[in-house]
C-alpha cells in the first residue's frame, strides 16, 4: 500500500507551471527552427544573385509583362507562353515588360499578320520614357498580298531619331515564327533576325553624337493602324473587311542589367562588363561582311544615303556605321 501524499494541493499547483515550461520549450524550439530556415534562405538567395547579370529564359507572359492597352484585343495562351495581339477598326493592342534594363540582349519569336496586312504596324522595341527618351526599334510594316513585308529599324538617343534603315524580308514572316534580337551594350546596338545581323549602330560619342546609355528601357510590343503613311507612303489603305489582323509572340528571352530606381543602379557590375559576352559584343570582321552582303541584297532605305531628306549631309555617326 502506497503512502498517501502528505501535500496533495501542492502537487496540483505544480501542474500549470510544468505545462508552461513545456510550452515555452516547444515555442523556443520553433522560433529557432524558423530563424535557421530564414538564414539558410537568405544565404541561398545571396548565392543565386552572385551573378549580377539577371537571366530570364522562356519567362511566361504572365510573369514578365503587363497588357498596357487594348486588353480586349489580347490573348495569353498555352500556360502563358504564347501571346496574340489583334487589330480591328476599334482598337489595336500592346504590352510592356514589368522590369527595365540598362543594357541587355532581348529577343522574341514573332509570327506576323498573314495575307493582306497593308496599313498595319507590328512592333518589338526598347524604349525609355519622357520627351528626351531613348528607343531601339523593330517595326514591321504590312503590305498587300504577294508583296514583301518591310522591317523598319531606328535608334533614338535623347529624343532624336531619324536614323532609319529598312529592309524587305527575304522570307515569309507570316508562315512561321522567326527570332528578332536586339543587343544593346555600351559599344554598339545590333539588330539580328534569326541570328543574322542586319544592322550595327556603333557608339559615336567621340564624334559628338549622343548614344543611349543613361536611361533604362522597357521592352514593348504592339499592333496598330498606320495606313496614313505605312504602306507605299499611305497610298494603300487598311482593308477593314479583313479584320481582325493578328500577330503572335512566343519564346521571349532576356539577359539584361535590371534597373533599380531605389538604388539608382543596375544589377550589372564591373565583372559583368568584363566577362559577359553580349556586354562587350561588337561584330567581328566576318559577321560584318555577312551583314553588308545582306544589306546590299535586301536593304531598301538607308538614312545615311538620303541626300534629299538631309540636305546638309547625314549624321556624323554615318562615318563609322
Amino acid at each position: 500500500m502506497r503512502p498517501r501524499n502528505p501535500h496533495p494541493s501542492r502537487s496540483n499547483k505544480l501542474v500549470p507551471y510544468l505545462a508552461f515550461i513545456v510550452f515555452s520549450a516547444i515555442f523556443v524550439f520553433k522560433v529557432d527552427v524558423i530563424i535557421s530556415q530564414t538564414i539558410f534562405a537568405a544565404k541561398r538567395n545571396q548565392e543565386i544573385r552572385t551573378s549580377q547579370s539577371v537571366v530570364v529564359k522562356n519567362g511566361t507572359f504572365y510573369q514578365q509583362f503587363i497588357i498596357s492597352w487594348g486588353e480586349s484585343h489580347t490573348q495569353i495562351l498555352e500556360d502563358g507562353e504564347l501571346l496574340t495581339l489583334s487589330l480591328d477598326k476599334s482598337s489595336g493592342a500592346g504590352f510592356e515588360s514589368k522590369r527595365e534594363i540598362l543594357f541587355g540582349k532581348v529577343e522574341m519569336q514573332i509570327k506576323l499578320i498573314p495575307g493582306n496586312s497593308a496599313g498595319t504596324i507590328t512592333t518589338f522595341y526598347l524604349s525609355s520614357e519622357g520627351d528626351h527618351h531613348d528607343e531601339i526599334d523593330f517595326e514591321f510594316i504590312g503590305n498587300s498580298s504577294g508583296n514583301p513585308y518591310t522591317v523598319h529599324t531606328n535608334v533614338f538617343s535623347q529624343g532624336r531619331g531619324e536614323r532609319e534603315n529598312q529592309f524587305f524580308l527575304w522570307f515569309d514572316p507570316t508562315q512561321d515564327f522567326h527570332t528578332y534580337t536586339i543587343i544593346w551594350n555600351p559599344k554598339c546596338i545590333i539588330f539580328l533576325i534569326d541570328n543574322m545581323p542586319i544592322r550595327e549602330f556603333r557608339n559615336a560619342e567621340t564624334l559628338g553624337v549622343p548614344y543611349p546609355k543613361e536611361q533604362p528601357m522597357r521592352v514593348y510590343s504592339s499592333i496598330w493602324n498606320a495606313d496614313e503613311w505605312a504602306t507605299q507612303h499611305g497610298r494603300v489603305k487598311t482593308n477593314w473587311t479583313l479584320a481582325p489582323f493578328e500577330a503572335s509572340y512566343r519564346n521571349f528571352t532576356a539577359d539584361g542589367c535590371i534597373w533599380s530606381y531605389r538604388t539608382r543602379s543596375s544589377t550589372c557590375n564591373e565583372t559583368d562588363f568584363s566577362t559577359n559576352p553580349w556586354l562587350n559584343m561588337e561584330l567581328d570582321r566576318r559577321s560584318r561582311e555577312r551583314m553588308k552582303k545582306l544589306q546590299r541584297e535586301h536593304m531598301v532605305y538607308d538614312y545615311c544615303t538620303d541626300k534629299w531628306r538631309f540636305r546638309r549631309g547625314p549624321g556624323k555617326e554615318c562615318r563609322i556605321n
